[in-house]
């Protein structure tokens, strides 16, 4: 009966063993060596990005027309009398105009990874919104980043970003101020 117990014990810890199945402590999406920088690689994992855009543009544009059209006929009669008729047209145009734009976006902003790609690039979107003067300003930011490109302070430059959306919007009374009235539009596009 002793070894009849002992078998017994046995056999349940074989069993209960052979149930049991072992994982490993390693999985490779989420390893990071202890020397690894802290950069941004996985979803949800936050990145700064610098943004600096200079944009200038200039067009200009010169045009003129003239156009003079003289038709004119005479009419003799036996008697003498002479009838004469003529009509005249002139026309000028000129024109011309020039546009200049430049612009300049100096920012820093957080954003979060929200996707990482199936060749490793990170999907990264992000919002800031600030209160200056009552006027609230907000930037919101899109893009792709290759890993490659993130410094190891966990930064990358904006000039980096692939299929970059970069929005800076100001809301309140100045901003209201710089656009043209309703009825300066519709007379603008009356063409008066």
């Amino acid at each position: 009966m002793k070894h009849f117990r002992a078998w017994f014990a046995l056999g349940c810890i074989v069993l209960s063993c052979a149930s049991a199945h072992a994982t490993s402590l390693y999985n490779e999406a989420t390893f990071r060596p202890l020397t690894a920088d802290n950069k941004a690689f996985r979803v949800g994992d936050i990145l700064t990005v610098q943004v600096f855009e200079n944009s200038s543009a200039s067009t200009s544009s010169d045009t003129g027309t003239r156009r003079k059209n003289n038709v004119s006929a005479s009419l003799t009669r036996p008697s003498g009398t002479v009838s004469t008729a003529g009509l005249g047209v002139n026309g000028d145009f000129d024109g011309g105009g020039q546009t200049q734009r430049a612009n300049r976006v100096l920012i820093t902003l957080s954003v979060s990874v929200r996707e990482v790609l199936p060749n490793g690039d990170l999907r990264i979107a992000g919002e800031q919104m600030l209160n200056v003067n009552q006027e609230q300003q907000r930037v919101t930011l899109e893009g792709r980043v290759r890993p490659q490109d993130v410094s190891d302070g966990n930064v990358v430059l904006s000039t980096r970003l692939a299929d970059a959306r970069i929005t800076y919007l100001g809301e309140g009374e100045v901003s209201q101020r710089q656009q043209r009235a309703w009825w300066r539009k519709l007379l603008d596009w009356a063409g008066m």
